[in-house]
């Protein structure tokens, strides 16, 4: 396999700095297909056949901790590289141009930095991104014709950071309307405040204002989050939430306006009508820990981190059952998922974050055939 030379540039104190890659010496993971086992979900009719993926093809590899996807028309990817704020534009084959650093993103974040990404609908020139910045995490929205960033503005600030549970995650729904998934900011109480940005899903216009009918008045949607990185509509247009756990469970949330999910008096599921249970849930969390997310044909595609895996999650029935867990094992722990316009599903390896072994050519980009 070529070694991709991705251009990594940082702004520190107004320089920048370039890095290259290393060539690779070793054989990278096989082009496999993982067919599932174990029991289809109750109350459903079984997915017929149960759910598969094949990859088609490694997009680039030795590129940097990938984090948001979102497409461009014609197929090319745009993607945000956490630690170094900096946005490239993919084509299917790998290649790919650098669209600069976004400026403002903080070096000093762990788990923040530039994270979701979500193109205008209708306007493949206009990109919103959540970003960590020296004293908040926000929403920016900013201009990428001609190939490279410009007007640069804020239009959600104020959401707090912390070295972990940023959230950060963009959708947009078919009114138009941005969707912004935000972690508590490794303070729990904020999350069961209507009035806080932190431990939320927000509804905001594309200037980042409340959109009129909100449950509370102001951006929040649903509240009791403790940290979502994944949204995704389905079939109905009903939004869905993946949602780390603290210790006990990891969720799957169907999320509904004004809902309370009950972060942090519960995870999982309760006894507690207050509180909404969860779709699907996963126990203890070092077996899950899902973070992107797409819906294909109903089906709930889940990036699991800790799981090393990509679950497939059949959307049907009252609760789901067994869980598809597929490509296990083979690509460590897997971040991102999002479903190109040729109907491939693009996912991403999250290895050089310091929570795994780095494997030969960490972190990749693949493209995976889930519709058979």
């Amino acid at each position: 396999m070529q070694c991709r030379f991705v251009v990594i540039a940082t702004l520190v104190a107004g320089a920048l700095a370039i890095s290259g890659c290393a060539s690779q010496t070793e054989t990278p993971p096989p082009v496999t297909t993982h067919s599932a086992e174990g029991t289809p979900p109750a109350n459903t009719t079984p997915a017929e056949p149960a759910p598969s993926a094949t990859v088609i093809n490694e997009v680039i590899d030795e590129v940097g901790i990938p984090w948001g996807i979102d497409f461009f028309d014609g197929g090319d990817a745009i993607i945000s590289l956490r630690d170094t704020a900096e946005l490239l534009r993919i084509s299917p084959d790998g290649a790919y141009t650098s669209l600069g650093i976004v400026p403002g993103v903080a070096q000093d974040t762990d788990e923040g930095g530039l994270l979701g990404l979500a193109l205008k609908p209708g306007d493949q020139d206009t990109l919103f991104a959540y970003m960590t910045s020296a004293h908040d995490n926000r929403v920016v929205r900013m201009s990428v014709a001609g190939g490279s960033i410009s007007d640069v503005t804020p239009i959600v600030t104020g959401i707090d950071r912390a070295a972990n549970h940023n959230g950060g995650q963009l959708a947009f729904d078919a009114d138009g309307n941005l969707f912004i998934s935000t972690g508590d900011a490794a303070n729990p109480p904020l999350a069961q405040d209507t009035g806080s940005l932190n431990g939320k899903i927000l509804r905001v216009d594309q200037n980042g204002e409340a959109v009129d009918g909100n449950p509370f008045g102001n951006r929040v949607y649903s509240y009791g989050h403790r940290n979502v990185q994944g949204l995704s509509f389905d079939s109905q247009g009903q939004l869905w939430a993946t949602e780390f756990g603290q210790d006990t469970t990891d969720e799957l949330n169907l999320i509904e306006e004004g809902d309370n999910y009950g972060w942090p008096v519960k995870e999982g599921s309760g006894d507690d009508s207050a509180f909404i249970d969860p779709f699907a849930s996963w126990s203890p969390t070092n077996t899950a820990s899902p973070s992107g997310l797409e819906i294909v044909d109903d089906i709930a595609y889940l990036g699991a981190l800790r799981g090393t895996a990509l679950f497939a999650v059949p959307l049907t029935g009252d609760r789901a059952g067994e869980t598809y867990r597929l490509l296990e094992g083979d690509y460590g722990r897997i971040r991102s998922v999002a479903l190109a316009p040729d109907g491939a599903l693009w996912i991403t390896t999250s290895n050089t974050a310091g929570w795994i072994d780095p494997r030969p050519g960490d972190d990749r980009i693949l493209r995976v055939d889930v519709r058979g």
